[in-house]
């Protein structure tokens, strides 16, 4: 395992590592016939990014597709649930939520080792790096203003009208998704905490006893959207394997980490907090919630607690990544991520909801 900045560990594919090589003649023997136009030879390379369900960029002489796996190794029952991405995303098409459309689902794991999807490929660029090194001031406004724009939109889908009835529970979902995370982070943990046991008890406590409901996507941000080749604008919003029904302001305090999350020094984290935004021209936290509430008729009313549940989460998701690097199955051969992140973000979690008291 090895540590490094974002950008270089995550940008573009590479050849797929032994353990996550398939046979690529069983994969276009499967296809043929099945996708109207498909047509070998293929080329495969896996994307540098993601970090659990194992992503391939699929080339062929009349066009390009994206197959998402389960990763191979032991699996937590619930974990890797891409069947409920292809659901989400067959739901979605032609709802003007940007992703890329979805084609065919494999439910055959002698075809490649384990189920499958097929999608578009959708061209543009991930900012891993939530500076936008290399774009204007005004293409970084616009960018996040869409960002937001496009949650907002997701928000808003009617998901019942979509075919999503039994998608999620539509009611209590902030507190089952914190004893969730909880569990799995103790799951996971590799040293003592205890801010992050704190944080749990606290955040317990001051549960929103009113939510919203909508359909969310559980981890939305710079990292899991493509952005166009050539505007700011969002062309397909990617990775919905933790989305459900539940309430739409966790996924707005998530999408905010990077106005929130600690700066480490030498690396492209996920953090704008120590930047001149102005100067930048990325809008602050406060416009961006206001944007956000006029898109979609949804404000908050305890907005510390919903920024330091996003803290906690993320500092769940961390240590979920570690572990999954210690047992062996991570899709990525590198890491941005250490065990002092974990408690440098549940330290922030903590300061947020302490500052608000």
């Amino acid at each position: 395992m090895t540590l490094e900045t974002a950008t270089a560990a995550f940008s573009g594919t590479e050849p797929p590592p032994e353990n996550l090589q398939f046979d690529e003649r069983a994969l276009c023997a499967w296809i043929a016939g099945r996708l109207p136009g498909f047509d070998g030879p293929i080329t495969v390379g896996k994307f540098k990014g993601g970090q659990s369900n194992p992503t391939y960029r699929i080339d062929t002489p009349a066009g390009s597709y994206v197959l998402r796996r389960k990763p191979p190794g032991p699996l937590r029952p619930t974990a890797h649930a891409i069947d409920r991405e292809f659901r989400v995303l067959s739901a979605l098409a032609g709802t003007g939520v940007p992703i890329p459309l979805p084609h065919l689902y494999c439910t055959d794991e002698a075809v490649i080792g384990s189920e499958f999807y097929i999608v578009d490929a959708v061209e543009g660029m991930v900012h891993w790096s939530c500076e936008l090194p290399g774009m204007t001031p005004q293409y970084r406004k616009d960018y996040y203003v869409d960002l937001f724009r496009q949650l907002a939109k997701l928000h808003a889908v009617d998901w019942r009208e979509a075919g999503l009835t039994g998608y999620g529970k539509s009611e209590g979902f902030t507190g089952r998704n914190l004893e969730l995370w909880y569990k799995t982070y103790c799951d996971t943990k590799a040293i003592e905490i205890p801010d992050m046991d704190w944080l749990a008890a606290a955040l317990r406590e001051r549960l929103p006893t009113d939510e919203p409901v909508s359909l969310i996507h559980g981890d939305y941000g710079n990292h899991n959207v493509i952005a166009a080749p050539s505007e700011p604008r969002i062309a397909a919003i990617l990775d919905w394997e933790v989305s459900t029904i539940g309430n739409p302001l966790v996924d707005v305090a998530h999408t905010l980490r990077p106005w929130m999350e600690p700066p480490e020094p030498g690396k492209d984290r996920p953090t704008l907090a120590d930047k001149d935004l102005q100067a930048m021209g990325v809008p602050e936290m406060a416009e961006i919630v206001d944007l956000y509430a006029q898109a979609s008729g949804i404000t908050w009313s305890d907005p510390a607690f919903y920024l330091a549940f996003a803290m906690f989460r993320y500092a769940c998701m961390v240590q979920g990544v570690l572990h999954r690097y210690t047992i062996g199955t991570a899709s990525n051969t590198k890491t941005v991520h250490h065990q002092g992140r974990v408690v440098d973000i549940a330290r922030k979690g903590r300061a947020i909801l302490t500052e608000a008291a």
